[in-house]
């Protein structure tokens, strides 16, 4: 008996250290800024509106993309759950033989949780028609001509 009363003693003794909350707690950290977000990499060459390398965040949206707002947006109204937001043309579709112009363009980084490593052009019209989907983030050669 005396071995269970020191049992009951010892747990009696700890149960108010075991369920007593903490006098100040630890603040959780502030994630990184973008740390979950989306992030594209977007180098644009040839279109003569938005040439050039740019970093687009979205969720939150930042980055260097001069309409990384409407890119975003964009790019949510496209993404479908099992989809590739960024899929390219099927090498089996039917397209015009419509040439669009030079314009090229290279997407990569993270969209959805899944890695992203795009080419657009605008070299037929299944090309044409999968760049303007994207004219936000890459801009429409149509608003703007070489020149």
């Amino acid at each position: 008996m005396p071995l269970r009363r020191l049992t009951l003693a010892a747990v009696a003794a700890l149960a108010p250290a075991l369920f007593a909350a903490p006098a100040v707690a630890a603040p959780m950290p502030l994630p990184l800024p973008y740390e979950h977000g989306d992030h594209l990499t977007v180098t644009v060459t040839d279109s003569g509106s938005l040439d050039g390398t740019y970093e687009l965040y979205c969720h939150p949206t930042g980055g260097t993309h001069p309409r990384a707002k409407k890119a975003c947006a964009q790019l949510d109204e496209q993404t479908r759950w099992g989809k590739d937001t960024f899929a390219p043309v099927s090498p089996d579709a039917m397209c015009t033989m419509i040439y669009g112009g030079d314009q090229k363009a290279r997407v990569t980084g993270t969209w959805a949780g899944r890695p992203v490593d795009a080419k657009f052009n605008r070299t037929n019209g299944c090309e044409i028609a999968r760049w303007n989907r994207f004219s936000e983030l890459l801009g429409d050669p149509r608003s703007t001509p070489k020149g």
